[in-house]
């Protein structure tokens, strides 16, 4: 969780972004995709051992040709890696014959005195095309798309969870799994056809479940949830002060919602007149069945448990928890 807390950090997470890109573009764009290719470089980028056997080969072609001024061309090549070269070449000979090494080195050094010559540049790397130019610029932007969805929508889940909403979904589960439904087939009624239970935690801002119903045939015959409505007061967690339930059925595409209110939210005509818009209010109360009705189906919720929130904000506004079971049985059509 500390780490979710720097990560909230401006500082941190500009630094993280200049890591990320950084490897994306050294390690992934400069190694991997497009890493530099030279080609032409002089003798000067060339290591210890490779320069004393090329000022060997210079030596010898020198002793063939005589060209003074081509010796001293090779030998300046070699920026600053000719005087150790040299130096490697007259303690081992090896092939070559010390008066050669010893006439090289006179005309180089006479000659460099008299006419130095600057180190030629190296040779460029292959050259970049349009279309490079076009990957590159591509790839620029899908990594800053990239960083700005990661920012703006995977960052927010992570805070979530670490003030609590993953924490709180599973507490939710945890009590819903807990609570008994109710035996209606035991009460002498008929068994609803399906039969759920949901339980809202305060801290699961995200909390919105929704159920299938299905015939025992296995027909699909609607849908029906709950979420969050209306929260009061800032900051989070969300206060969350009234919930909807809605029935949605098939067979008439309708969905029916009722809104389920806090004593606070209920009692307040500026709340409730503004919630009434969403659908019908009921004020949420222990044991409290609300039932929901569309053309072949019916929807009981009875509020198993229920708790309000104690803070600053006024008196029974919010909820700490609410467990609520739905049942829904199939209307009897009346043959028209």
């Amino acid at each position: 969780m500390m780490i979710l807390e720097y990560l909230k950090k401006p500082v941190v997470a500009a630094l993280l972004g200049f890591l990320a890109g950084l490897l994306i573009g050294l390690v992934v764009l400069g190694w991997g995709l497009w890493p530099v290719q030279w080609k032409d470089a002089d003798p000067s980028y060339l290591n210890a051992d490779y320069a004393t056997d090329y000022l060997r080969m210079a030596i010898d072609s020198h002793r063939v040709n005589g060209d003074d001024a081509l010796a001293l061309t090779r030998y300046q090549a070699l920026g600053p890696l000719g005087p150790s070269a040299m130096d490697a070449v007259l303690n081992d000979p090896g092939s070559l014959d010390t008066n050669a090494i010893l006439n090289f080195r006179d005309v180089v050094q006479s000659g460099a005195a008299l006419n130095p010559t600057p180190t030629p540049a190296a040779g460029g790397g292959t050259p970049v095309s349009g279309l490079s130019i076009l990957i590159i610029v591509g790839t620029l932007f899908v990594v800053a798309l990239i960083g700005f969805l990661v920012f703006r929508y995977v960052l927010p889940l992570f805070r979530g969870f670490a003030s609590g909403e993953g924490s709180a979904a599973r507490r939710a589960q945890q009590l819903s799994s807990q609570t008994p439904m109710t035996d209606y087939e035991a009460m002498g009624e008929e068994p609803p056809i399906s039969q759920f239970i949901t339980t809202y935690v305060s801290g699961d801002d995200l909390f919105d479940d929704s159920f299938s119903i299905e015939a025992p045939s296995g027909e699909f015959l609607g849908e029906c949830g709950i979420g969050i409505s209306e929260s009061i007061g800032i900051g989070e967690p969300k206060k969350v002060t009234a919930f909807e339930v809605w029935l949605f059925d098939k067979s008439d595409i309708q969905t029916v919602t009722k809104v389920l209110m806090s004593a606070h939210a209920y009692n307040d005509p500026a709340t409730y007149q503004r919630l009434e818009a969403k659908g019908e209010p009921v004020l949420v109360e222990p044991g409290k069945q609300i039932v929901l009705e569309t053309k072949a189906l019916q929807l009981v919720a009875v509020v198993s448990e229920m708790e309000y929130a104690q803070s600053s904000l006024p008196d029974k506004s919010h909820f700490e928890r609410m467990t609520l079971e739905l049942a829904i049985w199939p209307k009897v059509v009346e043959p028209s």
